[in-house]
C-alpha cells in the first residue's frame, strides 16, 4: 500500500471516529421506484461490505448507481468507498450505522451482505422505510424470522430478492437441470443428494483486543455480548486478509450465534435448487432425520458448552422426507453439487458442470425450445441484479422470492436443530412447527439482545 493510501485511510478512520460517517455526499431528493422511468437508473446502497458485499455491489454497477455504503468496520468501509468511486466516478457516502442509509429518501433499494444474524433486522427496517431489498443468503438465522419477513413484504409491497444467485447465473446449468426433470428425462425422481462440503473445527481461540476501526458491539448487534476472539494465523484465498480462526470476519459462518455453518451456507444454494426441482417450494419436508453428524464441541440441551471454539457441524448426513416420500439427502461427503436420481437415469450438476447420460442425450434429443425459460418464468436475466431491477420496475417479486427461499431454508434450519438436539424431528409444513417437541420448537426463534430489537 502506498503512503498516500495509508494516509487517506488514517484520515478516514479519524473522521469515522469523530462523526460516524465519511465520503462525498450525494444530493437527496424524495422519490419512489414506481415513478422511475424505464430509462432511469435506480439508486442503491450496500450494507455490509466485506467479501460478498463487494461481490454483489460490483455486479450491479451496470444496473444501478450507489449513493451510500455502510459497514461497522471503518477499514472495510473506507476501502469500498474508494473502489466504488473508481468504478462509477462518484464517491458514495459512508456510514458506520446502517440506519442513516434507511433515512435517506433518494435510495430506492438496499443490498444487504452482513452476517446472517443481522439480515432480518435490517431487511424489515429497510422495507418499512420504503426500500426494496436484495439480501444475501441464507436469508434468516431462524425459521420465525422468515415468517416475519414474509409478513412485512406482504404488508409493504416492497420487492425482495434473495441472493441465491444459482437461480440466475452459472451458465444456466441449474435451470437446465430443472428443465431436464420437468421434461421427464430421468423419469420419476427417486432420490436427490446435495453435497455441500464439510467443515473443520478450530483450536481454542483467545479473547483479544478488538482491531482498530471495528465497532465490535455493533457487529454483534442482536447476538449475545461476547469477547472478540482471534488467533494470529491469517486466512488465504477468498475471504483472505483476516484471521483464519476468529468469531468475526469470514469465520462467523462457523458459529451458531451468527449463522448455521455449511448447512445454511452451501445448503442454501443446493437445497434451494433441489427443492425447486422437486416442486416443493411451497411446502418442504415432513420429517428430518440426522443419520450421522459430528460437532466440534460438546453440547448440552442443544447449546455448545464452550464459547472459545467453532461450534457448527463438521460432518453430517441428513435425510429430509420430501413430498411423495422422496428422500433429500444433505451430506458433507462427496462432490459439491446435486445428484438427481430417477427411474430412467441420473445426472449431477454443480457450478462447473452438468454431467450424466441424460445430459449426453441432449445432443440427439435437445430440450424443447423455451424449456429453460419456462423454468425461469421468462427470459433469463443477465445476472441476479438484472432480475432484481426488472422486478423493481415491474413491481413484481423476482426469481428468488422470500416465500420459496424460506420454505427451502426451513429444511436447513431444521437439519441444524436436529443435529443440535441429536434426534429426528417431525415437521408440520402447514403450521410450520415441529410436531410434539416443545424443546425443538424453542429453536424456531431467538431473542435479540436488548437495544438491538427490530424497530417496527
Amino acid at each position: 500500500m502506498s503512503r498516500v493510501a495509508i494516509h487517506t485511510r488514517r484520515r478516514f478512520l479519524q473522521a469515522m471516529a469523530a462523526t460516524g460517517a465519511a465520503g462525498v455526499s450525494l444530493a437527496a431528493s424524495p422519490r419512489s421506484m414506481a415513478a422511475i422511468s424505464p430509462n432511469e437508473r435506480p439508486v442503491f446502497a450496500t450494507i455490509g461490505l466485506r467479501n460478498q458485499g463487494w461481490t454483489i455491489t460490483s455486479k450491479s454497477f451496470k444496473y444501478a448507481d450507489f449513493a451510500a455504503l455502510a459497514d461497522v468496520d471503518a477499514n472495510v468501509l473506507g476501502e469500498n468507498i474508494e473502489k466504488v468511486k473508481e468504478r462509477q466516478g462518484t464517491a458514495p457516502e459512508g456510514y458506520a450505522d446502517y440506519r442513516k442509509v434507511l433515512e435517506r429518501k433518494d435510495i430506492d433499494a438496499v443490498m444487504i451482505a452482513t452476517p446472517d444474524h443481522w439480515h432480518t433486522k435490517i431487511a424489515v427496517e429497510a422495507m418499512l422505510a420504503g426500500k426494496d431489498v436484495y439480501c444475501e443468503k441464507p436469508l434468516t438465522l431462524t425459521i420465525d424470522e422468515g415468517k416475519l419477513i414474509e409478513k412485512i413484504v406482504k404488508q409493504t409491497g416492497q420487492v425482495f430478492q434473495v441472493g441465491t444467485m444459482q437461480r440466475t447465473e452459472n451458465q444456466q446449468r441449474f435451470l437446465q437441470a430443472i428443465a431436464l426433470i420437468r421434461e421427464g428425462r430421468i423419469g420419476d425422481i427417486k432420490k436427490v443428494t446435495c453435497g455441500i462440503n464439510g467443515a473443520t473445527g478450530s483450536p481454542v481461540i483467545p479473547a483479544i483486543d478488538v482491531p482498530e476501526g471495528l465497532d465490535w458491539d455493533f457487529w454483534l448487534g442482536p447476538a449475545p455480548k461476547v469477547a472478540y476472539r482471534a488467533l494470529p494465523e491469517m486466512r488465504k484465498g477468498y475471504g483472505g486478509g483476516v484471521p483464519l480462526y476468529t468469531n468475526c470476519h469470514y469465520a462467523w459462518r462457523n458459529w451458531y450465534e451468527y449463522s448455521g455453518g455449511q448447512m445454511n451456507d452451501w445448503g442454501a444454494h443446493h437445497v434451494d435448487i433441489a427443492t425447486w426441482a422437486l416442486g416443493a417450494s411451497d411446502t418442504g419436508p415432513n420429517k428430518i432425520t440426522p443419520v450421522s453428524y459430528s460437532l466440534p464441541v460438546d453440547y448440552k440441551d442443544g447449546h455448545p458448552t464452550v464459547a472459545d471454539q467453532y461450534n457448527s457441524p463438521t460432518k453430517f448426513e441428513i435425510h429430509a422426507n420430501m413430498p411423495g416420500d422422496i428422500p433429500l439427502v444433505i451430506t458433507s461427503e462427496g462432490d459439491n453439487g446435486i445428484l438427481f436420481e430417477g427411474t430412467k437415469g441420473r445426472f449431477f450438476v454443480n457450478r462447473g458442470k452438468i454431467v450424466g447420460k441424460p445430459v449426453e442425450d441432449l445432443e440427439s434429443n435437445p430440450l424443447p425450445e423455451g424449456a429453460v425459460e419456462d423454468v425461469y418464468g421468462g427470459p433469463v436475466a443477465e445476472n441476479h441484479t438484472d432480475n432484481f431491477v426488472q422486478a423493481m420496475r415491474n413491481r413484481t417479486q423476482p426469481i428468488s422470492d422470500v416465500w420459496s427461499h424460506n420454505r427451502m431454508l426451513e429444511t436447513c434450519h431444521l437439519a441444524n436443530i436436529a443435529i443440535r438436539l441429536g434426534r429426528e424431528l417431525n415437521w408440520d409444513p402447514a403450521k410450520r412447527e415441529i410436531v410434539g417437541d416443545e424443546e425443538a420448537n424453542s429453536f424456531l426463534s431467538r431473542e435479540s439482545r436488548k437495544g438491538y430489537e427490530i424497530d417496527m
